[in-house]
């Protein structure tokens, strides 16, 4: 494959800003309503970071990032240590060249030497055709290993409209 897998550095930071802004703007993937700006997002990487891994995927052509993936806390309690949710985000011009597969390799990896042993994504879903979601997201984390656990119905507002969002899990 043409991509290398390495850790994010704050630097990064303007284009995982560019590749994220789309899926605000455009989709209902993401239930934020105005992308977070370069510095912002820097504070993220780093943030996250501290705890967890945050991992970018850079075509080897140019040098640049093109996807990229992290960990978090599942929720703020000790108890919930052993648990971490996740997301990927690859630009649209580089689907289907199995980014999400390859950064959650290493980020499982990653994630099983820290002690974690579930990983959860939450993802946008819809009973009906939609113009700001598909089931490419759900389909590929299915094929990557993941159960639905749980479904949360009408619970994010964005285009004037609702949004279900389904919660699926992998054992690590």
């Amino acid at each position: 494959m043409p991509y290398t897998i390495r850790r994010a550095e704050t630097q990064d930071a303007p284009v995982l800003c560019s590749i994220y802004a789309p899926y605000v703007a455009h989709t209902a993937v993401s239930f934020e309503y105005t992308a977070p700006d370069a510095q912002e997002f820097a504070r993220r990487i780093a943030d996250i970071s501290v705890h967890y891994p945050y991992l970018v995927a850079v075509d080897d052509a140019t040098g640049q990032p093109v996807a990229y993936a992290y960990a978090h806390a599942l929720h703020e309690r000790a108890a919930f240590q052993y648990c971490a949710e996740a997301s990927v985000y690859v630009h649209p011009r580089h689907h289907g060249q199995g980014l999400a597969k390859m950064l959650y390799a290493r980020l499982e990896d990653l994630l099983r030497q820290q002690g974690v042993q579930q990983l959860y994504v939450c993802i946008t879903t819809v009973t009906h055709p939609d113009p700001y979601v598909t089931s490419t997201s759900i389909d590929v984390h299915r094929h990557l290993g993941f159960e639905q656990v749980g479904r949360f119905d009408a619970c994010g507002w964005k285009f004037g409209r609702w949004y279900d969002v389904t919660w699926l899990r992998k054992r690590l």
